[in-house]
């Protein structure tokens, strides 16, 4: 099966629709809507997160898993 990430209509974290755009999770591979990236925003550990990715594309690496999602 191939990428879905233009394709496919509700997001991975809530099932909402992606209708009014669509990102990838900082912490993960989800395909997540603008609400919740809103909310990974506000999470405690979002810089920690961003670093990494940062880091890991500093390094040549565009396909960086992220350092995983833990629901609080």
């Amino acid at each position: 099966m191939g990428d879905t990430f233009y394709t496919q209509e509700k997001c991975d974290r809530c099932g909402g629709s992606l209708d009014d755009g669509r990102i990838m999770s900082m912490y993960n591979t989800d395909c997540i809507c603008m609400k919740c990236k809103e909310k990974e925003k506000h999470r405690d550990d979002y810089k920690k997160a961003a670093d990494a990715d940062h880091n890991e594309i500093l390094k040549g690496n565009y396909n960086f898993k992220g350092i995983g999602f833990f629901s609080r």
